[in-house]
């Protein structure tokens, strides 16, 4: 790739797990009513349907893990574990007490924090909690994160019993020297046994995430990482760009220096050959960020044009309807999305006034609704068309106008009706969402709120 283009291109930018953005939620016009409101309106006309998802934040880790973004509890308490899952299961209760049917499951996702901090009899506590009031669609899928450090045979067990086919370990990365700065040891041979116990016990899809960009890491790491996770052979492969926004998420990322941190076209050196490595080996590239074996399930997906990207990042299990459950969770009808108290106090404070703990979120409009569906088309299918009314709006000249100058780079081709992106712009996918996101356009930060695009 041309080192031009990456300095050209590399700004600061989201990452489009929704639209509007977080930063860009029109939070004083949100109510909980509201949400309330659009909630049952995606549940009546999606439950039957498809069914609904669920994700469930676990929010506790014993250490802190200095590159890490997410919304965590750093303890070494597992006494806490029982009033956390009791917690969970009495939102759920809130959440069912509205519905007029039984919902019908079809995703569940275990993520954090560290899922499995929790004693396999508190998760199979939660599962069993969770069907009590629900049903499972005919074709499910659930999937947890694992820590490959405590991720023990019984977790593993106990899960695939309750229904469990996918576990996503975190790896990040294997030098010694990387794994130091972000605070987080994690030896091969801990990821070698937990992956071949998964296999063992007959999980069908089994995931390792990577990171480039972490601090003092070198080309050698990245590839000597791919490799030994490549012995492993892992269905899926993500290759995230590690996120520094130390004036977001504050000491956390503070454990090292940001002159430590590769930057620019030695970051993106980083990625283009780990891609091709992973390219040489065998993987698919999948939207951004992911690949995949072709015999793996989100593979499949996006092949048959059925990818789908949300908070849990890219899923090939869409549903209309997803209700985040526990501290800080994201939930999306569609029509709009609410968070929940980021904070473990409030959130259980709320709760117990019997309380829906959500504490913000943004009610999508008619336009919003339309670039959110052409943002997810790029996302997920690097292409996105109006020809369709339904997908026309306004500002679409205006979109095109911002794109003139990418596709003289050759990283996109507009069309009458349609744009498509071919394998060189896909790095620059972010960039290119950009220019549909009209409300970032509309009032661009003074203040640096997203990580760098390359």
């Amino acid at each position: 790739m041309q080192i031009s283009l990456i300095q050209k291109y590399n700004v600061a930018g989201p990452r489009y797990t929704s639209y509007p953005t977080v930063p860009y939620w029109e939070n004083e016009a949100f109510t909980t009513e509201k949400w309330l409101d659009s909630l049952a309106k995606s549940y009546n006309e999606s439950n039957e349907r498809e069914g609904i998802s669920l994700y469930i934040h676990l929010p506790f880790c014993e250490s802190l893990c200095t590159f890490c973004g997410c919304h965590k509890r750093i303890t070494k308490r597992h006494e806490m574990e029982q009033p956390y899952i009791d917690a969970v299961l009495k939102e759920w209760q809130l959440y069912t007490a509205l519905f007029t049917t039984k919902p019908i499951i079809k995703e569940i996702h275990l993520g954090g924090g560290t899922p499995t901090f929790f004693a396999p009899t508190e998760l199979e506590r939660l599962i069993n909690g969770i069907f009590e009031r629900a049903e499972r669609a005919a074709h499910y899928e659930f999937s947890f994160e694992g820590h490959p450090n405590n991720t023990t045979k019984a977790h593993l067990q106990t899960l695939y019993r309750l229904g469990f086919r996918r576990v996503s370990y975190g790896v990040q990365d294997y030098s010694a020297k990387v794994q130091k700065a972000i605070h987080r040891i994690q030896p091969f041979e801990k990821v070698q046994q937990a992956t071949e116990l998964a296999r063992q016990i007959g999980y069908t899809s089994v995931s390792h995430d990577l990171v480039f960009g972490l601090p003092f890491q070198t080309l050698d790491d990245v590839l000597f990482t791919i490799d030994k996770s490549n012995s492993l052979r892992p269905d899926r492969i993500a290759f995230y760009s590690y996120a520094h926004v130390p004036w977001i998420k504050g000491n956390g990322q503070r454990g090292f220096k940001d002159e430590d941190v590769p930057t620019g076209e030695v970051k993106r050196q980083l990625y283009e050959e780990g891609k091709e490595r992973l390219l040489q080996v065998g993987y698919a590239e999948i939207g951004m960020d992911h690949f995949a074996l072709p015999t793996d399930s989100m593979y499949k997906a996006f092949q048959a044009h059925q990818l789908h990207r949300n908070f849990m990042g890219y899923t090939a299990s869409k549903t209309q309807l997803m209700i985040g459950l526990g501290m800080s969770a994201i939930s999306d009808s569609w029509y709009a999305f609410a968070q929940n108290e980021k904070e473990l106090e409030a959130y259980y404070a709320r709760l117990e006034r019997n309380e829906i703990p959500v504490c913000k979120g943004h009610i999508l409009n008619n336009e919003d609704l339309i670039i959110r569906r052409h943002i997810l088309n790029l996302m997920c299918q690097f292409n996105t068309s109006w020809e369709d009314a339904a997908m026309q709006f306004e500002g679409i000249q205006e979109v095109l106008a911002r794109l003139s100058e990418m596709q003289s780079d050759g990283l996109l081709q507009i069309n009458n009706d349609s744009i498509t992106v071919p394998d060189e712009g896909k790095p620059f996918i972010r960039n290119i969402c950009m220019a549909f996101d009209l409300r970032l356009q509309r009032k661009m930060p003074n203040t640096k709120i997203f990580s760098m695009t390359v």
